[in-house]
């Protein structure tokens, strides 16, 4: 018999706010975490905007010892540790690194090109015949499990950790992971996340393949502008959101906060087929993907009460929302609200999903719809499939919505969709 799965804390480090509070009242605001980076100005970016984290040194004093604090040089890991050390204490639970192993709890935890500044300094030592002076942190903080591996450490996690790396899919999957483990009864929770870094060796491939917004330099939180007629690419980003996923029966029995429940999810390729390609979705796998996470779930088109887009500032918006609508069978008015969260802090790469699944859960359990800011002139192809009005262009500050679906898209044509179900004790 197949276990029922909650979400018991939230961690989040993003370019708008860093904390589930802060976080929360800025997504209700409208409020952009987009600025203007003068590094990208003087290697001469064409895009010079992005949405950084602002983590200063006393911050980080108050997640690590002095020692890790200064040794700690992965911006993605740093801002992965800090994610998932919120959600666990959001949980309920202490971050001991002494305390016992928990054979019952694990880890899934992934990352895009996280470490690739240490990476960089690490090859000056080498070229300069300088190997010994690496020192003993570059390995765990360029390895792919990096962050999973830091997260198990902080917390004694003895079951399943791992990292998963999905390109923009990759928050979501691990979710979907970690779901699919606690159902399963492999484990009662599991700590799911995703992180990125941030800089111009991480932007520099975008840059150049002139999919980033090259328009906005001198207004750069009107810079993202999803499912918008003038959105002209997407803003890069960095940052982290960590979730704890819990088997229902051991939340209810230590008296848990619950934010919501998964109730189903899929995740798929579209095989870099017909359509699709290493940088663009194959709708027929796009729609098969919602339809598997719908039937999962055990409901139906018609459930769905809103959607969180992957929905980027590209013209991979239009093929979204017209995704969304055939695989609904739901157009105009009666297609479910729609936004996304990347209109305020980018498009953090791989951590984007887990960030997004956070604002996501915190919309369903207190009852509002934040706003998709600057998307105010809605691109005509789209308003082929949506009513302008499902796109809400102010907070919408109270909500009944019952079901929210999530979804994810990366670069490989893969995909993942996560259907989260409000918390009603029944």
């Amino acid at each position: 018999m197949s276990k029922r799965v909650v979400i018991t804390g939230m961690g989040v480090v993003a370019p708008n706010a860093i904390g589930l509070r802060d976080f929360k009242k800025a997504i209700q605001e409208g409020k952009s975490g987009i600025k203007k980076i003068q590094q990208l100005e003087d290697l001469k970016f064409a895009c010079q905007i992005a949405g950084v984290p602002d983590v200063s040194e006393e911050l980080k004093l108050k997640y690590f010892t002095p020692l890790m604090a200064r040794t700690l040089k992965s911006k993605g890991i740093l801002y992965g540790c800090m994610a998932g050390i919120d959600a666990w204490k959001d949980a309920g639970f202490e971050v001991d690194p002494e305390s016992e192993i928990k054979w019952d709890s694990g880890c899934v935890f992934g990352s895009g090109l996280t470490g690739v500044e240490v990476f960089r300094d690490a090859i000056y030592e080498v070229d300069a015949l300088k190997v010994r002076r690496l020192g003993s942190r570059v390995v765990e903080q360029t390895m792919g499990s990096g962050i999973s591996a830091h997260l198990a450490g902080l917390m004694g996690f003895g079951n399943q950790v791992t990292s998963n790396s999905a390109a923009c899919s990759t928050g979501s999957e691990a979710i979907t992971m970690c779901y699919e483990r606690i159902k399963e009864g492999k484990a009662n929770r599991m700590l799911a996340g995703s992180c990125d870094s941030e800089g111009p060796y991480i932007w520099g491939g975008f840059d150049s393949m002139r999919v980033l917004n090259r328009k906005n330099n001198e207004s750069p939180e009107q810079g993202s502008k999803p499912m918008s007629e003038d959105a002209s690419g997407f803003i890069p980003g960095a940052g982290a959101g960590a979730l704890v996923l819990e088997e229902l029966e051991t939340a209810l029995a230590r008296g848990a906060k619950i934010y919501g429940e998964v109730i189903g999810a899929a995740v798929n390729s579209g095989g870099q087929r017909g359509e699709g390609s290493m940088t663009a979705p194959n709708p027929e796998g796009v729609k098969r993907c919602i339809l598997q996470a719908i039937d999962s779930a055990g409901i139906s088109p018609n459930d769905i009460d809103a959607i969180c887009g992957h929905l980027t500032s590209t013209m991979g918006d239009v093929i979204e929302v017209s995704n969304w609508g055939k695989a609904l069978g739901r157009s105009g008015d009666d297609f479910p609200y729609i936004n996304s969260l990347k209109s305020m802090i980018g498009h953090c790469l791989a951590g984007a999903g887990s960030i997004e699944c956070v604002a996501t859960l915190l919309q369903l359990d207190g009852g509002f719809f934040h706003p998709s800011i600057n998307s105010e002139n809605v691109h005509p192809e789209i308003e082929k499939t949506i009513s302008k009005d499902k796109i809400p262009q102010s907070l919408m500050e109270s909500t009944n919505f019952d079901v929210i679906a999530k979804s994810s898209f990366g670069f490989g044509d893969v995909n993942c969709c996560i259907i989260f179900k409000k918390w009603n004790n029944s």
